[in-house]
């Protein structure tokens, strides 16, 4: 039987109407996705901020570039210990219990890291943030597909991405506003008052998250019964076309070469996610641009674009049904932008235009590469493939940022990391797209309108 009839959706589903369909799935849109966005902008900027704080935090503290990319790597310890049962145990105790916890825990520590005062100090605050947020990501991307089909998956998950570049846009400039304004401020520094102004809005959105979400479609109280119909019949067919492709185990997940090539297309991502995240100011900074509110900035224009190409690719690739190749374009555009950020690394303008070609395909990656389990798996089997796909990729996060200032210690510039992490991106793509055929991915389902 082919995947298209395999996905035709029950009885009560297929009698509506495009219009019905459409509405039921804006409905679920704006009251999913606008709360979600929120909490993980958050997220993503106290896990990223010491990017810009380190500005002034390594000159105070006197932290060297190898001990502040120990520090930013060390992050994804605590992130891949707990990465898998935290997304299990969403799966099993819902999102607001979840949220509840994740988001509590890890804005407490980001206003605990305005103590920092040593190395050590600092390397346990960033393990405990990662221990603390592990989870939050997986767990999301795996919520969505409780609410929306796989026909309509990579668009969502694109919306919801949108978050990351999103925080550096708002998140850089207002970052380097507190680091510029709030110096001395009650005797306090300008990077310690960013940790605390940036984590206490985690603690107050995890307390509303109990309240403004709904763990599944059944128990939605603001949908009507036959919106309801709608989008748990889509559901309902998709998992049965899944049937024959279920995995029943965490095993049978781990056993699966797909689940270590899409970890290794992710490990690759996470490398220049933290490339971009934690070393775009040090580069822009470089390149000749020394006020730090400039800095800041400037900052938020490869976000900017990455936005842009992150829900264009998203859409085309729900429209076209076709994951694979939405992901190995934009891969391979970041690593020419990662190789050529070296030769042109003392020009401003040139340095920003190839920071923006990098975040562009990292960005705009993303949705595909998430839409990528869920395709294929189902239930438990998403659960625990989303979660060790992530676990495994972080990896490349916690390598990441340390490595590279190691390599910047060692030589005195970025040109031999970059030109490592540019190889690395390009075989990322290019094992994706030799190794994991379109059948092997359930792809040739029929686009949803």
């Amino acid at each position: 039987m082919s995947s298209t009839s395999m996905l035709a959706p029950p009885a009560a589903t297929a009698s509506a109407s495009v219009e019905e369909t459409r509405a039921a799935y804006r409905k679920v849109a704006w009251h999913v996705l606008p709360f979600l966005f929120v909490c993980y902008f958050f997220n993503y900027l106290d896990r990223t901020n010491i990017g810009i704080a380190q500005l002034q935090l390594r000159t105070d503290l006197g932290f060297s570039d190898a001990a502040y990319g120990l520090g930013a790597g060390l992050f994804y310890i605590g992130f891949i210990l707990f990465e898998i049962p935290s997304t299990l145990m969403l799966d099993r105790t819902g999102v607001r219990k979840t949220l509840l916890r994740i988001m509590v825990g890890w804005g407490l520590v980001t206003c605990v890291t305005s103590l920092i005062r040593t190395p050590a100090q600092f390397y346990i605050a960033r393990v405990l943030l990662g221990c603390a947020e592990a989870g939050f990501l997986p767990g999301i991307v795996l919520y969505l597909s409780y609410w929306f089909p796989v026909q309509r998956r990579a668009r969502i998950t694109a919306a919801f991405f949108v978050a990351i570049p999103t925080s550096g846009i708002l998140g850089s400039p207002v970052s380097g506003w507190i680091l510029q304004n709030f110096s001395n401020a009650m005797g306090l520094h300008g990077w310690q008052w960013l940790f605390i102004l940036e984590g206490l809005p985690s603690v107050l959105l995890g307390l509303l998250a109990w309240f403004a979400l709904t763990d599944r479609p059944q128990g939605a109280k603001w949908l009507t019964a036959r919106e309801r119909d709608i989008v748990i019949g889509a559901l309902e067919a998709e998992h049965r076309a899944k049937a024959d492709r279920r995995h029943e185990s965490l095993g049978s997940v781990l056993r699966d070469p797909r689940v270590w090539i899409i970890s290794y297309v992710l490990f690759a991502s996470f490398m220049v996610a933290n490339t971009l995240t934690f070393w775009s100011p040090t580069i822009i900074h470089n390149s000749g641009i020394t006020h730090v509110v400039n800095v800041g900035v400037l900052a938020a224009i490869p976000p900017l674009m990455g936005i842009i190409a992150m829900l264009l690719v998203g859409r085309h690739s729900d429209h076209r049904m076709e994951r694979r190749w939405h992901t190995v374009v934009p891969m391979l555009c970041a690593a020419t932008g990662l190789a050529l950020l070296p030769v042109f690394r003392n020009d401003p303008v040139l340095s920003i235009m190839l920071l923006s070609l990098v975040a562009t395909g990292h960005y705009s990656s993303l949705p595909t590469i998430y839409s990528l389990p869920s395709t294929y798996m189902a239930g438990g089997g998403a659960a625990g493939g989303i979660a060790a796909i992530t676990t495994l990729g972080s990896i490349g996060g916690a390598i990441a940022p340390s490595l590279l200032g190691l390599i910047r210690t060692m030589t005195g510039s970025f040109s031999l990391g970059f030109q490592i992490y540019a190889g690395i991106v390009a075989l990322g793509a290019l094992t994706l797209l030799f190794f994991v055929p379109g059948r092997l991915l359930g792809e040739g389902a029929k686009p949803e309108i």
